[in-house]
């Protein structure tokens, strides 16, 4: 049996005779969000009761996503808009993760952050004391290409952090180009490399991925990744949760982000097929991130559940 066979055979459809095997060996599910609880600004149907159920059980419930767009504060609040309780302290975003990778890692308090995103990043870099400039107010700018015109920017950045960002811009790259090559030790940090995300519920878009690689290739390095698949988030999830990994189910739509990041951490995987990932990828021979368990979407837990 060659290893994609392997794989492949690995990989469990859930149903209701393997669920309650999947509930007893976990105390703690970490969901993805965009294609896993909602696309866009829609609700995916029976996740909030799906999500009650899992409480009821006493189950520990966490939040991850590489969205960067959004804050915990602001995705606390799209979860209350949407009528699901959810509290900041369960949701952890690659925007959040920016920051803290700053944090852990020393970054000087007198340091300014450049950023190529949105609210989200700016927001969570403020709450860990750092200052942050660029985001949406450049994406109204223009970088002016003419004779004698010198592009200034700021010498005191010493890091650069890349998202996803709908107002990218000749100006956004060149700024955060020049932070990096001509500031000593400007560090370049990417929330995620996602090449597609469900910025809305009927199609995909562009993800952070295509903003990196534009920073990847005007600077010639490589970002330090804070987001899914890297695991520096698991820290804070072992922090807060106090559980082995062993014991959590990583919850996604994405085999390369979500179940990659369940599977580096030692964690359970369950691949939701609501959002990116679809079933002949995942059973194409050439794929070799296999789930534990596979299912069509988050509800199918309850519904297997039965009366």
């Amino acid at each position: 049996m060659n290893s994609a066979t392997a794989n492949a055979s690995s990989s469990q459809r859930l149903s209701a005779q393997n669920l309650q095997a999947l509930l007893d060996s976990v105390d703690a599910f970490l969901f993805d969000c965009d294609g896993v609880i909602w696309k866009g600004d829609v609700l995916i149907d029976g996740v909030a009761q799906t999500l009650d159920m899992l409480r009821s059980k006493e189950k520990k419930l966490a939040f991850i996503t590489n969205n960067s767009t959004k804050s915990r504060r602001q995705n606390a609040e799209k979860f209350c808009s949407l009528g699901i309780s959810v509290t900041e302290d369960e949701i952890f975003t690659s925007s959040f993760a920016a920051a803290m990778f700053l944090k852990v890692n020393n970054f000087p308090q007198d340091k300014k952050v450049y950023v190529i995103g949105g609210e989200g990043i700016l927001e969570e870099l403020q709450l860990a004391g750092f200052a942050g400039l660029g985001g949406p107010e450049d994406g109204k700018k223009t970088a002016q290409l003419k004779a004698n015109c010198l592009f200034e920017h700021d010498k005191n950045v010493g890091a650069v952090v890349v998202g996803i960002d709908p107002h990218i811009n000749y100006y956004k790259l060149q700024y955060g180009t020049l932070c990096i090559r001509e500031n000593p030790g400007c560090l370049f940090i990417a929330t995620n490399r996602d090449a597609v995300g469900h910025m809305t519920n009927l199609q995909e878009w562009p993800g952070a991925g295509c903003m990196v690689a534009a920073i990847c290739g005007s600077t010639e390095k490589e970002p330090i990744l804070v987001g899914k698949p890297s695991t520096f988030m698991m820290d804070f999830l072992l922090q807060k949760f106090d559980i082995s990994c062993s014991r959590m189910c990583m919850v996604g739509d994405r085999l390369d982000t979500d179940i990659l990041f369940g599977q580096n951490a030692g964690c359970k995987t369950l691949l939701v097929l609501s959002g990116v990932t679809n079933l002949p990828t995942l059973q194409d021979p050439s794929n070799k991130i296999q789930p534990d368990y596979y299912t069509s979407k988050v509800s199918d837990i309850l519904e297997f559940m039965g009366p």
